[in-house]
């Protein structure tokens, strides 16, 4: 079974088996997971095929947004990724149609519950978090929905420290300690009500909100406030083989390996080089997983450049200025093509590699779930949204706009409070603001003493290091956030260690002279494995450019704080000591290109809208036909008539629209579907059926 039976984060508690049918096979999961994982977990990636085209269906977006994953559970499609495995469940294959009953069964009706609250939150990630803190403490009645299984929203997937203040957004915590941090502080509050395993359907011309309550009954809520904090969608790309089972977005990705500990490939390529993608890949390492590169189509990676430097210490190869050609592969991702481009993004002939790979991860960005906002606005409910739903940016940043949202909700509502918002929006946009160009920057070495090193070079808000050192003597030029630090050397440093162990980019080293000024001592931090480094240990020493030796390890600690995090200290050079970064157990192994035979793929074989298997070219023909209404191509192709309801395919279809060369002001946008998640047709009426008790 290919679950993680070891990770150097996250605590691997035993799980109970459970069995399960799956195409007449029985199968072993774990109880609590949810069957696509399960399914991964016995190695199966297909989970059906399409009815157009035979196509082979797999995981997508693992977050419910989509119908890639459905199965068939006691004769009900359900979406896999949102589906509880449960003892003895059968499952088989969306392959074809079910075959309806042949008679209906009697089944029981009941209207709707109505329930009123003075808010109604939508989204627990760490926006929602933020602001149900701030209401309940100010008792006022929230009724919080997700629908997830738990607290935290995207949080629960990062096992990576968090940028930003320590005092406001726990900087230096890791985003599955902030998601219990945030979590606890609104369990006890009897003022707010937490509905999870719950998904909003709908909003309504009259005020009300439709939940389809844990995944079994149907209730409206009238709500006084709306507040919406729904996160991201990733945006996805067009090119051949783009549906292929192996292809998916980073999320899905760290969603079955950080949250339901599978080991979900062997080898990954990562299209992206933001955040997203690069602390993907970290994760994936983190994990077990090789990655085989990354690429990037811009310059340089968009991402912090700290998090750029974990992966080319541990050797992954970062390509800029390169783009994905193709995914192949016959059922399921085999390799990928990638080639260079030039200055005008035009592909250099000549230049393609191919490289074997098992799965490949989108991360090229997100895009707002912001449906249900504009349709309140619509419909002139009293509504605001905050984190990604408002504007894409780091979890940081939704704390804070999560709590400015709310601290607007009880000014709204005539509730006093001491915050000063315009300050807290200050805040908010500073954590919001893209990275910027990496400073070159020279170490000056002390030759004596010891005391921290950073090799941080780019201007992001960050302050752990200069919260935890307990002699203050680390500070930034004017106290602020965006400065790099520095040491004051005003008191001595007494090598503590924790600057080390907090900082978010693994960019400090504590380096120490009193003994033996040739022979340095030097303290790394370390956290890619879940066994503790050992004296006369061997590891690898590099710099952020190349490998410096093998050394041995002169002590390895752990602080009580930070237990996740081992201090390792070795023994160097002098020379070496001012150029060394970082360790790392194992040499780096480069992926040789493959040679692999690549049929010519065109635009007719690339598919645009995944649910209804509609390809560029078939969208282009009828755009240059003068086609400008995407109600129109909506009716000639079927594009955004399927599960997702246009979600991913229409910002793809905008940008056929501005390759051939018609503005998006000129497009008239298609109708938006009155329900953004689909939902069986019984559940508005309460009609229970024991078939659909899964």
């Amino acid at each position: 079974m290919d679950d993680i039976k070891k990770h150097p984060i996250l605590d691997i508690q035993k799980r109970k088996k459970i069995s399960f049918i799956f195409n007449g096979e029985k199968l072993i999961g774990f109880e609590g997971m949810v069957i696509s994982s399960a399914l991964f977990l016995n190695k199966i990636k297909i989970f059906g095929h399409h009815i157009k085209d035979n196509s082979p269906q797999g995981i997508f977006c693992a977050n419910g947004q989509c119908a890639q994953c459905n199965v068939i559970v006691n004769s009900i499609p359900v979406k896999a990724c949102m589906t509880i495995l449960k003892e003895g469940m059968r499952i088989e294959s969306c392959d074809g149609l079910p075959e309806l009953p042949a008679e209906d069964n009697e089944v029981n009706v009941s209207n709707a519950e109505v329930v009123e609250i003075e808010v109604l939150i939508i989204g627990a990630g760490p926006a929602g978090l933020s602001a149900t803190k701030i209401l309940g403490e100010h008792k006022v009645k929230v009724i919080l929905v997700d629908d997830k299984g738990k607290l935290g929203g995207k949080l629960v997937l990062q096992t990576h420290k968090f940028f930003g203040s320590q005092k406001d957004v726990y900087a230096g915590k890791r985003g599955i300690d902030i998601a219990k941090i945030l979590s606890n502080s609104i369990e006890a509050n009897s003022n707010v009500q937490i509905w999870l395993n719950s998904v909003c359907l709908a909003v309504f011309s009259d005020g009300l909100v439709g939940i389809l309550k844990n995944n079994k009954e149907y209730v409206l809520i009238k709500p006084k406030f709306l507040f919406i904090a729904t996160g991201a969608r990733e945006k996805q790309l067009v090119f051949p083989g783009n549906t292929l089972p192996g292809v998916y977005g980073a999320g899905a990705f760290q969603t079955l390996v950080n949250r339901d500990l599978i080991k979900a490939a062997d080898k990954i390529f990562i299209i992206g080089g933001g955040n997203v993608g690069l602390i993907a890949g970290y994760h994936a390492i983190q994990a077990g997983i090789e990655v085989v590169g990354l690429i990037e189509a811009l310059p340089q990676c968009t991402g912090y450049k700290v998090h750029e430097n974990k992966l080319r210490r541990l050797g992954v190869p970062i390509y800029t200025r390169h783009v994905i050609i193709s995914a192949n592969g016959k059922k399921n991702v085999e390799s990928t093509t990638i080639a260079e481009i030039d200055d005008n993004s035009k592909v250099i002939s000549g230049s393609e590699k191919t490289y074997a790979c098992d799965t490949i991860l989108i991360a090229v960005g997100l895009n707002p779930v912001n449906e249900l906002y504009q349709k309140a606005k619509d419909f002139e409910f009293k509504v605001w949204e905050a984190g990604d739903a408002q504007e894409i940016a780091e979890a940081s940043a939704a704390i804070f706009t999560g709590k400015i949202e709310a601290l607007k909700i009880l000014k709204e509502i005539g509730i006093e409070f001491s915050e000063n918002i315009s300050e807290l929006e200050e805040s908010a946009n500073l954590m919001k603001t893209k990275p910027p160009q990496p400073i070159k920057t020279e170490i000056k070495f002390k030759e004596e003493g010891i005391y921290p090193v950073f090799y941080c070079n780019q201007e992001i808000p960050c302050n752990p290091c200069t919260t935890v050192c307990e002699h203050e003597q680390i500070e930034t030029i004017d106290d602020l956030i965006t400065q790099l630090p520095y040491f004051k050397n005003e008191k001595e440093c007494i090598g503590c260690g924790k600057c080390v162990a907090v900082c978010p980019g693994l960019a400090v080293v504590l380096i120490d002279y009193r003994k033996d000024r040739n022979n340095l001592l030097v303290t790394f931090p370390f956290e890619l494995t879940e066994d503790k480094l050992e004296k006369g240990q061997k590891v690898i020493v590099v710099s952020n450019d190349e490998e410096l030796g093998t050394f041995e390890i002169h002590r390895a600690r752990i602080l009580k704080d930070y237990p996740k995090t081992q201090l390792v200290t070795i023994k160097l050079p002098s020379k070496i000591a001012k150029q060394a970064v970082a360790i790392k157990l194992f040499q780096t192994k480069f992926n040789e290109p493959i040679d692999l035979y690549q049929k010519t793929l065109t635009d007719d074989d690339t598919i645009v809208c995944r649910c209804e298997r509609v390809s560029v070219g078939e969208v282009r023909k009828w755009i240059r036909s003068g086609v400008k209404d995407f109600n129109e191509l909506k009716a000639l192709t079927k594009v955004g008539m399927g599960a997702c309801g246009g979600k991913t395919c229409t910002p793809l279809i905008e940008r056929i629209f501005r390759e051939e060369g018609i503005a998006i002001e000129d497009i008239i946008h298609g109708t938006k579907r009155p329900l953004f998640i689909e939902v069986p047709m019984g559940i508005f009426a309460n009609a229970k059926n024991k078939n659909e008790e899964l």
